[in-house]
């Protein structure tokens, strides 16, 4: 409190206000720096998912190759064992080599085995004999041509695909 000119008690004039506090710089730097940091894991992220797909989509595709040359390794082994050279295919095996007509590197390792059974008799004391053909079939992208499916060395790989079909037939 102060004296005023007639004695008066009078209280003290305020002091004059501070200046308004000034924002802070630099906190937009601050922002976009976040805002790049998050676009550039959206695009990394993005990136990872595309290559993913189109591993996917090859691995789907020599799926499919695989299951089709295994299924026509079934027909060549059922030919084989019925018209072709496997009459007597007990323990019989071959690997066909399909890269020449599927465009990859598809290998087909057929292999059949014969058992015969009596089965009842023809006629009075001859007993009627029933073969039993199994045709095994493995399909798989191996890499080289003299691999046999399935191809063991390239089974750890995240590429490898391998189809297998077996069928028994009776004549």
């Amino acid at each position: 409190m102060t004296r005023g000119p007639c004695g008066v008690l009078r209280p003290k004039p305020p002091k004059a206000a501070t200046p308004a506090a000034r924002p802070a710089r630099g906190i937009g730097a601050v922002a976009v720096i976040v805002v790049l940091v998050a676009l550039s894991a959206l695009a990394a992220a993005v990136v990872r998912l595309g290559q993913q797909g189109n591993s996917a989509a090859t691995q789907d595709m020599q799926a499919v190759r695989a299951s089709a040359a295994a299924r026509s390794g079934i027909e060549w082994g059922l030919y084989q064992a019925f018209k072709g050279s496997w009459t007597l295919c007990s323990n019989a095996s071959q690997t066909l080599d399909l890269s020449a007509t599927d465009g990859g590197e598809m290998r087909v390792t057929v292999s059949c085995d014969l058992r015969s059974f009596n089965e009842g008799e023809t006629a009075p004391g001859v007993p009627r004999v029933v073969k039993v053909y199994t045709v095994d079939a493995v399909a798989c992208n191996s890499s080289t041509a003299a691999t046999a499916c399935p191809d063991a060395a390239r089974a750890a790989g995240n590429l490898y695909v391998e189809r297998r079909r077996q069928v028994q037939a009776v004549e």
